[in-house]
């Protein structure tokens, strides 16, 4: 690259609070944006402008995905799969067929790809795959990502956990505290339904959707946004590392210790708790699925930590109260919100 000339950067699915995050991220660094998405930018329809966008492009990051904050109904449940694996292949076609491909492409995939886990934590050496819908998503979206030869483009799997920032799970989250339902999850026996089951070529999983008593045990991986656009600017820039990679706070907690802490967060002094076939009504009435808090996720960043990355927000509560002072009208008095600041 000549001095002076800028670097390219293709941000795929860019619309999200993530993706936006990224892409200012990008910009402030000095690259030239190329997006593609449904309603902005380059459309995934044109096999020809996704080639001319990865043509002489630095790095490529897809984000692009259907919400899986729905109800898993059978045709939510392909177009998240659909959704996820068009996108990465039409991102890889274009990849093989331009003469200066990009350096590095870091694609989404998610922390939910483990198994429910409350014996031991997950990390990329030895974590344990699990089954099911979401884990049958998430393999297929990783074997589209690694799929054929790419020999000058270093790939990267981003595993996310759950995202704490201006998202469906986090508002969905901070709603429950608010109003008074931000006690402990409680899994338990439901009436048997379908919606978990696996999916794709070879689906896995047993047909109906699994129960643990966990007695709100279950284990919570989450990050921060702004740690999450620092990952991915660290993965940009360091050549060691590639496959899968877990982007989860170093300290995950369980479920008691974080509906604990919303409340304390959100200043509600008491919250109900909520047993599983009570929050399935809840979660049907916000057409959302329990899996979001039921299954345990437990993941360590090994490859980030290992290689030297630091997270500016390690702990939940600290996380939580930026988050929550971010969305705060600026209007809301001093009062107001030191009276919420967790004691």
């Amino acid at each position: 690259m000549d001095a002076g000339e800028k670097r390219i950067a293709v941000i795929a699915g860019g619309s999200g609070y993530i993706g936006a995050a990224v892409a200012q991220a990008f910009a402030a660094d000095g690259y030239e944006l190329r997006r593609i998405g449904r309603t902005d930018g380059i459309p995934w329809t044109d096999p020809n402008a996704l080639r001319a966008a990865m043509d002489g492009a630095d790095v490529v990051v897809n984000l692009a995905g259907r919400s899986v904050n729905c109800r898993y109904t059978d045709r939510n449940r392909q177009e998240i799969l659909d959704s996820r694996l068009s996108t990465t292949r039409a991102l890889r076609e274009a990849i093989t067929r331009v003469a200066h491909p990009p350096r590095v492409w870091l694609n989404a995939s998610t922390a939910t790809i483990y198994r429910h886990s409350i014996d031991r934590p997950n990390t990329e050496t030895d974590g344990e795959i699990g089954s099911g819908f979401s884990v049958d998503v998430a393999t297929a979206w990783e074997r589209e990502l690694f799929a054929g030869s790419l020999p000058t483009t270093r790939r990267v799997a981003l595993r996310m956990a759950i995202v704490l920032g201006d998202g469906p799970a986090t508002r969905m989250l901070l709603t429950l505290a608010r109003s008074g339902l931000g006690g402990t999850q409680l899994d338990g026996w439901i009436p048997p339904h379908r919606r978990y089951r696996g999916i794709g070529d070879t689906p896995t999983g047993p047909d109906e959707a699994p129960w643990h008593r966990t007695a709100g045990g279950q284990m919570f991986s989450w990050v921060h946004i702004d740690d999450v656009v620092s990952a991915i600017r660290f993965l940009r820039d360091d050549e060691r590392l590639s496959g899968p990679i877990n982007i989860a706070a170093p300290n995950p907690t369980d479920n008691r210790a974080l509906m604990r802490t919303l409340r304390h967060v959100v200043g509600m002094p008491v919250g109900v708790p909520t047993r599983r076939w009570m929050l399935e009504l809840g979660m049907w009435a916000l057409r959302s699925e329990a899996e979001l808090v039921l299954k345990s996720r437990w993941v360590l960043p090994e490859a980030l930590t290992g290689a030297g990355f630091t997270f500016a927000h390690p702990d939940l509560e600290g996380a939580l109260a930026d988050v929550r002072d971010r969305r705060r009208p600026a209007s809301t008095s001093t009062t107001e919100r030191d009276a919420a600041h967790v004691s």
